[in-house]
C-alpha cells in the first residue's frame, strides 16, 4: 500500500523514490532540480495515484522555494488528474515559472530592489495599445505585474505588423483582445482586464474613471500607476482630465511623427507639471488635430525607437513601483544623436485645469504642514591657513558696475528663475565730456594718431 506525499498525495511504489528526490530537491533550495524531478514524475508510472502519474496525486497547491523567498502557485482542483500533454502543460507553467522569477529575484540578491515580489500586489492601466503600448504591457507581463487594464478601441491591421508584439494572424481582431491572449500565455499569474472603447467620448470617460478609481487587485481600490501610450492629443487630455479630478499619478510617453525622437514623462498631480500646464501648440491653440493630417501622407513608424521608449517607460514605471534608483519626472530620447534630456517641470499657477491648481493648492498645504528638516550649515574647511605671498581673491567687477549692468527682475511663477536680467538704458547713460566737433578730415586725424 502506498504512503502519503508532501502534498497529501498518495504515494505508489513506483513513485516513493521520485518524491524523496523531489523532497530533497524542494528543501535544498534548488527550484531547477525540484523541476526536473517533476518532469520525471509527470512521466513515471505510480501504484498509488488515482492518475497513474508517478503518485503525484490530488495536491493542488504546491511551494515552490526559490533563492530570495517563497511562491504560492495555484493550480486549478483535478489538475493532477488529467494525464498525457495536459499534464505536461502544467509542468510547463511550473519551469515558465521558475525562469521567469529566478533572473528577477537576482535583483534582490545583488541589492538593486529590496522586495522583488512586491510587483505582484500592483495594478498598472495601459491607455492605447498600440506601438509603445503592446510593447510595455509586454514588458510589465514578463516583469511579473500583479494586474494590467487595457483600454484601445483599436483593431490590428496589417499595417501594423512593422511593429512589435502583434502578429498576422490577429489581423482584424479588437488590439485589447489579441493582447489578452497573447499576454495570458506568457505569464498566466497576471490578471487582465480589457476595455474596446474610445475613453474621449463621455459614457465611455465616466467608466474610464471608475475603472482606475477602482480597478486595483482589491476591487474598490485605484490603480497604482496609469500610463499613456495613445498616439493623439484629444486622449492625452481626456487621461490628464481625469488623472487630476482624481489625483492619480501617471505616466506620459510619445513617439514623434518622423519616428526618430520621443519622451517620457512622470505626472503627480499638484507637484510637477501637467500636460496642461505647458501643452502642445496644437493643443493651446485649440486646433483641431485631425485637419494637420494630410491625405495620402502617414506618419513615420519605427519599432527600434518604439521599443527603446516602452523599455524608457516601463523602467520608470519599474523604478516607482519598486522605489529604487532615480525616477525621471521627464526623459527624452533623440535616434538622431543618442541624445537623452531630462528635466523637471514645476506645475502652472494659470494652467487652465482647474483641478490641476486645486491639485496644486492641496500639494502647497501638505507640504507646509509638514515638519521641516534643520539644514546643518557645515562650515568650510581651511585648506592653507598661511598665505606667504599674500594671494587675494579680488572681483575685476565692483558692485557699482554689477548693479548699473543689471536691471529689475520680472514677477515669474514659483520656480522660475531669469538667467541675467537686461538693465534700464536710461538710466544707466553715462554722462561725462563731450568732444567738440573738429573740421578735420579723416585722413589728417589718422595722420595725427600715426604721430603720438
Amino acid at each position: 500500500m502506498g504512503s502519503r506525499g508532501p502534498w497529501g498525495g498518495a504515494v505508489g511504489a513506483g513513485g516513493a523514490g521520485r518524491h524523496a528526490e523531489l523532497e530533497e530537491a524542494r528543501t535544498g533550495g534548488n527550484l531547477g532540480d525540484e523541476v526536473g524531478v517533476l518532469r520525471g514524475v509527470s512521466g513515471s508510472a505510480g501504484g498509488g495515484g488515482p492518475c497513474a502519474q508517478g503518485g503525484v496525486g490530488q495536491r493542488r497547491r504546491r511551494v515552490l522555494r526559490a533563492e530570495q523567498g517563497e511562491m504560492l502557485l495555484d493550480f486549478p482542483p483535478g489538475w493532477a488528474g488529467r494525464g498525457g500533454r495536459q499534464g505536461y502543460f502544467y509542468i510547463f507553467c511550473v519551469t515558465l515559472h521558475f525562469f521567469l522569477c529566478s533572473r528577477l529575484m537576482a535583483l534582490k540578491r545583488m541589492g538593486i530592489v529590496k522586495d522583488y515580489e512586491k510587483i505582484r500586489t500592483f495594478a498598472v492601466a495601459v491607455v492605447g495599445v498600440g506601438g509603445v503600448g503592446s510593447v510595455t504591457a509586454e514588458m510589465l507581463t514578463r516583469c511579473g505585474i500583479g494586474k494590467l487594464l487595457l483600454f484601445d478601441y483599436d483593431k490590428v491591421e496589417l499595417a501594423n505588423m512593422n511593429r512589435l508584439f502583434f502578429q498576422p494572424h490577429q489581423a482584424g481582431l479588437s488590439k485589447v483582445q489579441a493582447a489578452e491572449h497573447t499576454l495570458r500565455e506568457i505569464n498566466p499569474d497576471v490578471q487582465f482586464e480589457v476595455h474596446n472603447y474610445n475613453i474621449t467620448t463621455l459614457d465611455n470617460f465616466e467608466h474610464f474613471m471608475d475603472r482606475i478609481s477602482n480597478g486595483a487587485l482589491e476591487e474598490g481600490k485605484p490603480v497604482d500607476l496609469v500610463l499613456s501610450c495613445v498616439d493623439n492629443f484629444e486622449a492625452r487630455m481626456a487621461i490628464n482630465t481625469a488623472c487630476n479630478e482624481l489625483g492619480q499619478i501617471w505616466m506620459e510617453s510619445g513617439v514623434s511623427e518622423n519616428a526618430v525622437s520621443g519622451h517620457i514623462q512622470l505626472i503627480i498631480p499638484g507637484e510637477s507639471a501637467c500636460f496642461a500646464c505647458a501643452p502642445p501648440l496644437v493643443v493651446a491653440a485649440n486646433i483641431d488635430e485631425k485637419t494637420l493630417k494630410r491625405e495620402g501622407v502617414c506618419a513615420a513608424s519605427l519599432p527600434t525607437t518604439m521599443g527603446v521608449v516602452a523599455g524608457m517607460l516601463v523602467q520608470n514605471v519599474l523604478k516607482y513601483l519598486l522605489n529604487f534608483g532615480t525616477v525621471s519626472y521627464y526623459l527624452g530620447y533623440n535616434a538622431m544623436q543618442d541624445f537623452f534630456p531630462t528635466m523637471s517641470m514645476k506645475p502652472n499657477p494659470q494652467c487652465s485645469d482647474h483641478n490641476c491648481r486645486k491639485q496644486q493648492e492641496n500639494y502647497k498645504k501638505k507640504e507646509a504642514a509638514r515638519p521641516k528638516e534643520e539644514v546643518i550649515e557645515k562650515e568650510e574647511e581651511i585648506v592653507h591657513e598661511d598665505n606667504d605671498w599674500g594671494i587675494e581673491l579680488v572681483s575685476e567687477i565692483s558692485e557699482d558696475e554689477l548693479k548699473a549692468a543689471s536691471g529689475p527682475v520680472p514677477e515669474l511663477p514659483e520656480g522660475i528663475s531669469v538667467a541675467y536680467t537686461i538693465p534700464d538704458k536710461e538710466e544707466n547713460l553715462i554722462i561725462g565730456e563731450t568732444v567738440a566737433e573738429s573740421e578735420e578730415s579723416l585722413e589728417e586725424l589718422m595722420a595725427k594718431m600715426r604721430n603720438m
